[in-house]
């Protein structure tokens, strides 16, 4: 029987169940109390760098102000971020990582590699689908109003 479902449907569900699959697996790893919002949050300013703001924050994550504000201080309790005044914008807030920050994320990662290694293995074609899925993911950030 034919899916009636079309190709790229079919390819949005398949990346959803992954998500899903792929988070469950981090959050078994996470110290107690550590969500995967606030690891994935934490993952974003290490990688692509701090001095965000939490507006902007907010609007790359696409969640309600209330939740970022509230990530942001779980994070910042746990001492892995610090929240201080914009050096430009006395009205402003900038968030920078912490060493114990980049400390968690280099060690989650690190202790991630075995589990992804385990559950992919035999899984051919990964480094081919890449290019695909980055190019998805640029079309989906650049029309996010949609």
């Amino acid at each position: 029987m034919k899916d009636p479902r079309s190709t790229i449907f079919r390819v949005f569900n398949e990346i959803g169940i992954i998500d899903q699959l792929a988070t469950a697996l981090l959050a078994r790893r996470l110290p107690d109390g550590l969500h995967p919002s606030q690891f994935f949050l934490l993952g974003n300013l290490v990688r692509l760098g701090d001095g965000k703001t939490p507006a902007a924050l907010t609007k790359a994550f696409q969640v309600p102000k209330a939740s970022m504000t509230n990530t942001l201080m779980q994070l910042e309790k746990r001492e892995l971020i610090k929240v201080q005044p914009h050096a430009e914008d006395g009205r402003k807030k900038q968030v920078f990582v912490t060493e114990a920050g980049r400390v968690l994320f280099a060690q989650t990662v690190s202790e991630m590699e075995d589990p992804i290694n385990q559950v992919t293995e035999g899984v051919e074609g990964v480094e081919d689908i890449l290019p695909v899925l980055e190019n998805l993911r640029r079309k989906l950030d650049d029309n996010r109003d949609v």
